[in-house]
């Protein structure tokens, strides 16, 4: 169940065991775009044993730049030239615009030549 609850950047508040029933109490706080379909991820990882519910708490603003890129020789270094990990902030904005059928800006072949056809040349 942590590692569901880490793995879409949850931060656990309190695990407490329920006096009397047996049941252990998990307080989290996911952000809204990483709880689609987590009740079913959690299901799954705990064989149904667990029984999340969701509730909206409050909104928190991500510090992370969606657009940043790499410019400073220390950060080329660091990052590389494309800056290859995830931003947090421009992953869960592609995702809501592509939800929502907007345009986004992404690259469907990065590199052309090396791309295979479906057919056999004979």
């Amino acid at each position: 169940m942590y590692a569901v609850i880490g793995r879409r950047h949850g931060k656990i508040l309190s695990g407490d065991l329920t006096q009397g029933s047996g049941n252990f109490s998990v307080t989290c706080l996911l952000p809204v775009i990483e709880s689609f379909n987590f009740a079913q991820e959690i299901r799954k990882q705990t064989s149904g044993l667990a029984c999340p519910q969701l509730m909206f708490s409050h909104w928190e603003v991500i510090d992370i730049d969606p657009f940043w890129l790499p410019t400073t020789e220390e950060e080329l270094m660091h990052f590389g030239e494309k800056a290859d990990s995830a931003n947090r902030a421009k992953l869960y904005m592609d995702s809501v615009r592509r939800r929502k059928g907007l345009f986004v800006d992404e690259k469907v072949v990065e590199h052309a030549e090396k791309q295979r056809t479906l057919s056999k040349n004979k």
